[in-house]
């Protein structure tokens, strides 16, 4: 196999790992927009409506992809728009730790449902990557601090529902294969300002009271963020069988830890540490049988 062709195989493994990292460490721009008045819905509002300005001409360019696949990209849309919301929430309210741990119980919801729905098997080293990675967050979970994973509150149910609507976003990604990236992606965004939309409507809150630089920020980080991170994960779970892109996303688990151990005063146990390395093997891994398999 030629360089050119083992780098063009591993570039779906490399955009999900720099995806997983900013999903990692996205919580603290969140939180510093927050704290100058800013709620998790109104971020989301602003800065996935900032990235869905961008790419509304898609949906006029693809129309008649979009015609075809309308229901999948509309269920695409809620589950991707119910995941970024809750996810924000939760980070915002919650442990960012604890939340992302209860967020990537994903897998095993990639697992069921990818069989269920997509015909997916599991071979012998993809069930021994996956039990690896398991294993991993269930060291980093068993946890006198942060507590055994089942949800307790507001912020840890939102971050399991968060990891289910993941996942179920990503099996409607997977069976549009003939949709392209940016078409996923522009519709994902729809999803997301609707829900948030939604929720400020529930929540009565009402315009908020910041300054004009807050809501530049946010639409920076719609831009540079939100955009970026959205593109790389649909560009590589697209591209890889839900079950492994699952398990190679997992990697945000230790981008979150590290974040959290340098920006606040969480504190990461040494078993915490070893279920990370556990996580990045795993990762390791995936990427390896991924780019194996490809080449043959």
């Amino acid at each position: 196999m030629n360089s050119s062709k083992q780098e063009y195989q591993l570039l779906p493994v490399a955009s999900l790992l720099f995806a997983a990292t900013l999903w990692g460490v996205v919580w603290y721009p969140l939180r510093l927009l927050e704290d100058q008045g800013l709620s998790g819905a109104w971020s989301a509002l602003v800065s996935f409506g900032a990235a869905l300005s961008v790419f509304l001409w898609i949906f006029f360019r693809d129309w008649q992809v979009l015609r075809q696949h309308f229901l999948s990209l509309v269920l695409m849309s809620l589950a991707a728009g119910w995941c970024n919301l809750a996810f924000i929430m939760a980070v915002l309210d919650g442990n960012v730790v604890r939340v992302l741990l209860l967020f990537y119980l994903s897998p095993f919801w990639a697992v069921c449902l990818g069989w269920l729905m997509l015909g997916e098997k599991l071979d012998g080293k993809s069930i021994l990557v996956f039990a690896i990675a398991v294993a991993g967050a269930l060291i980093m979970l068993w946890n006198e601090d942060v507590g055994m994973p089942w949800p307790r509150d507001q912020a840890d149910w939102l971050a399991v529902s968060s990891g289910f609507a993941f996942a179920l976003s990503n099996v409607f990604v997977r069976r549009m294969q003939s949709v392209n990236v940016r078409l996923k992606s522009a519709s994902s965004w729809v999803g997301v300002v609707l829900v948030a939309f939604i929720w400020i409507m529930i929540e009565g809150t009402g315009f908020p009271d910041v300054s004009a630089m807050t809501f530049y920020m946010a639409v920076l980080l719609g831009l540079l963020g939100f955009l970026v991170m959205t593109l790389s994960v649909l560009y590589g779970v697209t591209r890889m069988p839900l079950h492994r892109s699952a398990v190679i996303l997992l990697f945000e688990l230790v981008a979150g830890a590290i974040s959290s151990l340098l920006l606040t005063d969480e504190v990461v146990l040494p078993r915490e540490w070893i279920g990370g390395v556990m996580i990045v093997t795993a990762a390791w891994l995936a990427a390896r049988i991924h780019a194996g398999e490809a080449d043959g």
